[in-house]
């Protein structure tokens, strides 16, 4: 029988002082946080550590087989232990939301874990320990779990801590607790949730000296609402820190500048709870009245010196881990302050990848969601908006040092894409300007954009357009805008034909000789990014401006004669929109399958995975197969989040494309048809038309003219929105099938697994890896960190340098701007604010989708979504509104949304969580409010 001696490592037990992080699969997160706060010299209460081979030996589980109670027996051990392997494979079948489930799995693995009881050596280890090191009163004994307080989930709460255990009896009997509360009801749910196999996680015990705490609490390093760095947070209370850690009180409360240690925010708790420990053992709970000892009514149970000494601490500890900190703490009788827990703040959003040139304050936009996008790019898909972001400022006059590192405003966070709008704020130019452009592309960014402007830090500096003008005119004179501006306005013929023709000259751009080597392909495809695609904007866009100013300038000459919503109808059924002719063609198909009787039967009555297989194989009946072939051949370079060229194609997988199909088959009603609906909002714009151009005729026969003249080219160009995201996204795909080529080699040479790898690498990675390199271990650790943050539901529109979320500020930064559309809110519990988008009402059930692959929208049902791009307008067509977090009324929802005549509003904050399927909700596209 093996015994723990004091000061020396053992296979059940370690001191808490010999513990370093890489030792987590021995002592789990808790134990190795301490251990580490021991190493840097910080002040922990001493104790030991019960190994997670204990754990293992109690259970007899092999964490690689899941094993259990194959061959140990020993005294204490109850029959109903050997039900644990079975409620582990049962554990294994179980989806993540059948909550009621997992609850009674738990249960029984709990019961079965305290039915284990605690082997003999690991008994006399726990007593030798507990004697050896000198406890003789209280200790704090607490879970440490393998998959606890790390870097990517803290877990917290997640297992039991049991205070002021006296005597190594109730030791033993706390310690077969906590070895039960790996099987709570919640720690099940987190790690079925968090996609954690239940049979690798494994519990250590710590066993710790109680302080005798007069005050405890938590204190994160960086403010976890507001996300700033520098800003401390304390909650506090007297007794024992469970009473703030379990959230029964309303603690004392400050905020502190941890670089100044001004306190700058205090509210006092309301005491109506204190926990202390009791002679004896355990703990009592004294309720409100009870504790004259706390002091006068409104004094802290922290003095100023103690808050100050506690971020000290803190900065310690943050600078130890590199990352802010979540640390629990306690403050002894004798004013020491004592440090019981330390785990990372997992739910702050990652600062900037790098630091900006220029120093002082920064506001960073993000153009991912700008762009609708809110999950993560993959590394390769970043590194080609770099590339592509350098060449646009190239063509604007800065200099650009290295184009593979992007253009001196770009930045990263979160695997996510930043730009950094400070020069912007500074300048009034830019004020002026750029937050008119967000007002109709994102208009909760402009609000937040017009909140900062009143921030001194962002006070302008450069208050002449000189500067602007420096870096606009080398494009405007480079592509003649111009010119193309007027060639629109009286040539709108000739300017939509060479419009029309630029798709011709772009692929052949894009062809490439059969027999280019690897490091050529990689070539061509920067070669796509860095000189060919930047250029599809300036030649497309005057035309597009043209057609949207045309209705600023109806509705300045007919004034209230000409109303939003009438100058909305005008702008329904447009032609030359390929976004809208692509889900005609798909509504077509899916019209072209329901006459066919073999194809209406094959898509009946199967999956869109086994269908999609069965296309690939050419197995789907003729019909189908050569009008989704046809289909794919014109459109299959689109994709679900389409601006980040590492996501498949729909060519490369047609699964998203034929769930639509089957979606579109359950539209019974010919006279919801999608192809009928565009036909009437086409022609009920042309009768609008008409009825402007006839109030206009009423003040003279010019202004008749005139505006008849405009808004036959808003119907002509504003359609051709669409067309630039069309090229660059038809752009992208050429660089997907080349760096796929590059990827085959790679994979055949053995440097990377599988082709797909190489969208995450670069290009500098895929060049060493055509150098020899070997990139197994690169892709492994970035596709972990990329599943990662697919999980990230929140993404902050602005971002501030110290780590501020704007919006997340306590200052009513959401609200109507300078005349800009609504920014979002809510109006009341029922009642929900965004931006009017699509005019026009509704009353149905919601669909909450986050992800548009698979889903399954029934016709009529209201769209709420995160946001959308091209790859989510198939739902459109059979939507009854559209409800969505992000966007403004020129946002390519709210267009497409106009185009089908559905109403929608756009920029509903946090609308995909306060909305649930199935509820019933009135969408009002002209007021820009959800009614629930």
């Amino acid at each position: 029988m093996e015994h723990a001696q004091p000061g020396e490592a053992s296979r059940f037990v370690v001191e808490l002082r010999r513990i370093r992080a890489s030792m987590l699969p021995e002592v789990g997160g808790k134990a190795a946080n301490l251990g580490e706060l021991i190493w840097a010299g910080l002040p922990v209460p001493p104790g030991f550590c019960l190994t997670t081979e204990a754990y293992r030996r109690a259970l007899q589980t092999d964490a690689s087989h899941g094993s259990a109670g194959e061959s140990l027996d020993f005294p204490g051990r109850g029959p109903d232990f050997a039900a644990f392997p079975d409620i582990l494979r049962a554990l294994d079948a179980v989806a993540p939301e059948h909550l009621e489930a997992l609850a009674a799995l738990a249960a029984r693995a709990r019961a079965a874990v305290l039915d284990a009881g605690i082997p003999a050596d690991v008994e006399d280890a726990v007593r030798s320990a507990y004697s050896a090191l000198g406890f003789e009163s209280a200790v704090a004994v607490r879970s440490s779990a393998t998959a606890e307080d790390l870097p990517f989930a803290s877990f917290a709460g997640q297992q039991d801590t049991f205070l002021n255990v006296v005597g190594a009896d109730a030791v033993l009997q706390a310690v077969r607790k906590c070895w039960a509360s790996l099987w709570t009801d919640r720690a099940v749910s987190y790690r079925a949730s968090n996609g954690i196999d239940h049979r690798t996680v494994t519990l250590a015990v710590v066993v710790q000296r109680m302080v005798e705490a007069e005050a405890a609490g938590v204190l994160f390093t960086a403010n976890p609402v507001t996300g700033r760095r520098r800003e401390a947070v304390i909650d506090a209370n007297p007794g024992l820190g469970e009473a703030v850690v379990s959230g029964a009180v309303n603690p004392d409360h400050f905020v502190v500048d941890s670089l100044t240690g001004r306190i700058t925010e205090r509210r006092i708790g309301d005491r109506k709870l204190v926990i202390r420990s009791v002679p004896g053992g355990g703990t009592e709970r004294l309720n409100a009245g009870g504790q004259a000892e706390e002091g006068a009514a409104g004094d802290a149970c922290l003095a100023d010196s103690q808050i100050r000494a506690l971020v000290i601490l803190g900065r310690r500890v943050e600078e130890h881990y590199e990352a802010p900190q979540d640390i629990e703490w306690a403050a002894g009788g004798d004013g020491k302050l004592w440090l019981t827990q330390a785990r990372p703040i997992t739910t702050l959003y990652p600062q900037m990848t790098r630091q900006p040139v220029v120093p002082g304050p920064h506001a960073y936009l993000c153009f991912s969601l700008a762009q609708g996008l809110t999950r993560p790019l993959t590394p390769m898909g970043r590194a080609a908006i770099r590339l592509l972001g350098s060449s646009v400022a190239g063509a604007a006059g800065f200099r650009v040092p290295e184009p593979r590192d992007g253009p001196s405003p770009y930045y990263e966070a979160g695997q996510r894409i930043y730009f950094d709008l400070t020069s912007v704020f500074r300048s009034k130019a830019g004020r002026a300007i750029v937050p008119r452009i967000f007002d109709v592309m994102e208009a909760r960014s402009a609000a937040i954009m017009r909140a900062l402007f009143e921030d001194p830090r962002f006070a302008v500096t450069s208050k002449t357009p000189f500067k602007l003008l420096r870096h606009v005119a080398p494009i405007l004179l480079r592509f003649h805008l111009p010119e193309a501006l007027l060639r629109a306005l009286f040539r709108p013929e000739v300017a939509l034909d060479k419009v029309g023709r630029l798709g011709g000259n772009l692929k052949a751009m894009h062809d490439i000789p059969p027999d280019a080597t690897p490091g050529e392909r990689l070539d061509h495809a920067e070669r796509i990014l860095r000189e060919v695609l930047f250029p599809i904007l300036p030649n497309i866009l005057p035309p597009v401006a043209l057609g949207f100013a045309m209705i600023g300038l109806v509705r300045k000459l007919l004034g209230e004669q000409a109303s939003w919503g009438e100058l909305q109808t005008v702008i329904r059924g447009l032609p030359n929109n390929v976004t809208t002719e692509m889900d005609l063609e798909l509504w077509r198909l899916s019209s072209s399958i329901r006459d066919d009787p073999a194809s209406a039967d094959a898509f009946a009555g199967g999956q869109p995975a086994a269908l999609a297989e069965s296309y690939r194989d050419g197995g789907l009946p003729a019909v189908a197969q050569a009008g989704l072939a046809s289909f794919l051949g014109e459109y299959g370079h689109r994709a679900i989040a389409e601006i980040d060229l590492g996501m498949p194609r729909w060519s490369d997988d047609p699964t998203h494309i034929i769930g639509v199909l089957v979606n579109y088959l359950r539209l019974d009603d010919p006279g919801l048809a999608p192809d009928k609906q565009f036909e009437k909002a086409a022609r009920d714009a042309e009768e609008q038309v008409a009825v402007l151009v006839a109030r206009a005729r009423a003040k003279s026969p010019l202004h008749a003219r005139i505006v008849k003249m405009a808004l036959r080219r808003t119907r002509m160009f504003a359609g051709l929105r669409e067309l630039p995201k069309y090229h660059l996204v038809l752009g992208f795909a050429a660089v997907r099938a080349r760096l796929s080529e590059v990827g085959e080699a790679l994979a055949a040479a053995g440097i990377i697994e599988n082709p797909d790898d190489v969208f995450f690498l670069d290009f500098n990675d895929a060049r060493r890896g055509l150098d020899g390199k070997d990139l197994h271990e690169t892709v492994a650790h970035r596709r972990e960190a990329y599943g990662l943050e697919l999980k990230r539901r929140h993404v902050p529109r602005v971002l501030l340098s110290d780590g501020t979320e704007p919006e997340a500020l306590p200052a009513g930064l959401l609200r109507r701007g300078n005349g800009g559309p609504a920014s979002g809110g809510a109006l009341s519990d029922s009642m929900l604010l965004g931006t009017p988008a699509s005019a026009g009402t509704v009353t149905a059930a919601a669909r909450v989708i986050m992800d548009p692959v698979g889903a399954h929208l029934e016709p009529g049902e209201i769209l709420v979504a995160p946001s959308t791009d091209p790859g989510w307008t198939p739902l459109f067509l059979t939507a009854g509104g559209l409800v969505m977090e992000m966007g403004g009324p020129n946002s390519h929802g709210a267009v497409v949304a106009r185009e089908y005549g559905i109403p929608a509003v756009v920029g509903v904050p946090d609308a995909t969580s306060r909305i649930a399927s199935g509820h019933t909700l009135t969408v009002d596209g002209a007021a820009g409010t959800v009614a629930t």
